[in-house]
């Protein structure tokens, strides 16, 4: 009788933990407001490779593809997207791809309130890690194709106050954090997510940074998800 039932609580072991395995799976569409089961952002931060920023020469937006390219192939480009995603209330026009109005209950960065309304926002598309940083911490080496899908991954973007955001510039972690102090860690968590999945560096400055708002969140977990770091080959780039 004793054997039965330890053979039966092994049994149930096995299938507990083939269903954990299928649960660890990560959503296409997730973005940096998302946590998921990967290590902690604290020593993901101290694993990126650092070295010095690179010259700016040779940057321009086109080197990452024409703004807001529908890689996902959902018929819907990539800034209306995020707008889906990331805004209550939201209105269309002509479909259900084109965001007209929306509400963006609390800002991640200013904490404010902010209404969308299309043709006069107030709310930017924020590239998380900003693509001039990028370009000067490896995307310069890069083929078009791995430019275009950072430009377009959900991972990497954030629905935000624009006046909020272009204080921001290419700023990394060292030079600009956002204002509303309890996103910081969730922030960091992002920059660290995105540069880890594509392989880009960090200054000595900004993995201290880095490390500095993280201590004061040792749990925070990294965002996972988005899109392949691959655009589909109908997509290109100067």
């Amino acid at each position: 009788m004793t054997r039965l039932r330890v053979g039966a609580v092994a049994a149930v072991t096995v299938l507990v933990a083939v269903a954990g395995c299928k649960d660890g799976r990560n959503a296409g569409t997730s973005g940096p407001e998302r946590t998921g089961r990967g290590g902690p952002a604290l020593a993901a931060a101290g694993s990126l490779t650092v070295k010095g920023r690179a010259p700016k020469t040779g940057y321009s937006r086109d080197r990452f593809g024409t703004a807001w390219a529908d890689t996902d192939s959902n018929s819907c480009d990539t800034r209306d997207d995020i707008l889906k995603r990331d805004l209550k209330h939201v209105r269309f026009t002509g479909g259900t791809c084109k965001v007209s109005y929306g509400l963006l209950e609390s800002d991640p960065y200013s904490g404010k309130e902010i209404t969308y309304r299309r043709g006069r926002s107030q709310v930017d598309i924020d590239h998380v890690v900003a693509l001039s940083d990028a370009w000067q911490k490896g995307a310069k080496y890069w083929d078009f194709s791995k430019r275009i899908a950072l430009a377009n991954d959900p991972l990497n973007l954030l629905a935000v106050d624009a006046g909020t955001n272009r204080g921001k510039g290419d700023g990394d972690a060292a030079t600009w954090l956002p204002p509303n102090k309890g996103y910081r860690c969730t922030y960091v968590a992002a920059q660290v997510a995105v540069k880890k999945k594509y392989g880009l560096w960090v200054t000595a400055a900004e993995q201290a940074a880095m490390k500095k708002v993280l201590a004061a969140c040792p749990d925070q977990k990294l965002p996972t998800g988005g899109n392949p770091t691959t655009a589909p080959g109908r997509f290109r780039a100067r």
